[in-house]
């Protein structure tokens, strides 16, 4: 099989075999045996931000199918949301607005699976799922044990935690939420986000319409898949915004964007720089380009090969390192290749 067949940007070579595991023995079993074998694992759920090569990978490749979601609820604590890792991130989040669970409705529209959402600490609009996950429950590949990681303990930051800063020794088995009861969502801490519900930055709004606003946001960006749209055929946003020490910060542009971190630290916009560096939506040419829609996602616009949109990346990289000094990192997970 080819990957490309189970990667939303429909790229990447053969694998040698795809194993499909529905349940959590069965998988953490799969991932033992390969361990045991010495072979390679990669392991597919949603596919979303996967970026693999054109020859493919060697060893194993696990297809996470796990379902299953438990909820125990109490008046004080909320809704103690339990989700298996191969459920669909978005069907969790339509559930939970009809459930009056909050706390997670900024993150609609989000391709990808449960389990991926605490190795990226997804996030988006003002919400992280660092704000809601209460523990990580996974297979330590290293001692060969089940353990369960408090939130506390998961090295949350910026798209980033200990599961991907250790991408060898954590298999994501479930992931439990911690989401307060109501039907109103999280204060609104977006500034697009705001003036789309036509409300104050820190106000509430009921989380089904900051659900559609969201959808209705990432649609005009693309970033909600669909089948015709080329657009949609990312890894969503290809560079994560750059957090800068605040002397390269005051070096940008007057008019760059700035939010200050709490450690001094000052994030910019990577769509900023990239437009600014002379890179439009649509940049591109042949198979591969900058969406039309929103300059930080690289897309397939059919017939494309991983190495094309690897060049492109490189592109948009380098030009933003010429023009501003600052160097783009990849927000996706590279197989095989490397920018």
């Amino acid at each position: 099989m080819d990957l490309a067949e189970l990667t939303t940007l429909r790229l990447g070579g053969p694998a040698p075999a795809v194993l499909e595991v529905a349940t959590e023995d069965a998988l953490v079993e799969a991932v033992r045996v390969a361990d045991e074998a010495g072979d390679p694992l990669l392991l597919v759920a949603g596919g979303s931000n996967l970026v693999v090569a054109d020859e493919g990978v060697d060893g194993t490749v696990i297809r996470v199918l796990t379902q299953g979601v438990v909820v125990d609820l109490d008046s004080c604590s909320g809704a103690m949301v339990t989700v298996q890792a191969g459920e669909t991130w978005d069907v969790i989040v339509a559930r939970a607005i009809d459930e009056q669970w909050a706390g997670v409705e900024a993150l609609s529209g989000i391709p990808g699976s449960v389990g991926a959402t605490p190795i990226q600490n997804v996030g988006a609009y003002g919400q992280e799922v660092a704000q809601t996950i209460a523990s990580v429950r996974v297979f330590d590949r290293y001692d060969r044990t089940i353990r369960t990681i408090a939130a506390a303990d998961c090295g949350f930051t910026y798209r980033s935690s200990r599961f991907k800063l250790e991408p060898h020794r954590f298999v994501v088995l479930s992931v439990t939420f911690q989401l307060p009861l109501g039907d109103l969502g999280a204060p609104v801490a977006y500034a697009e986000l705001a003036r789309a519900l036509d409300v104050e930055i820190g106000a509430r709004a009921p989380a089904a319409r900051v659900r559609e606003a969201v959808l209705d946001l990432r649609r005009s960006k693309g970033m909600v898949l669909d089948e015709d749209d080329h657009d949609t055929w990312s890894a969503g946003s290809f560079f994560t915004n750059p957090i800068l020490p605040a002397d390269e910060a005051a070096a940008l542009p007057p008019d760059a964007p700035r939010f200050e971190q709490p450690d001094g630290s000052v994030k910019t916009s990577a769509a900023w720089l990239i437009e600014r560096a002379g890179f439009s939506r649509g940049h591109g040419s042949g198979h591969v380009s900058l969406s039309t829609k929103h300059t930080l996602a690289i897309t397939n616009r059919g017939g494309a090969t991983t190495e094309e949109l690897l060049a492109l990346a490189r592109e948009v990289r380098d030009g933003v390192r010429a023009t501003f000094g600052v160097s783009l990192v990849p927000e996706p997970v590279l197989v095989g290749c490397r920018l």
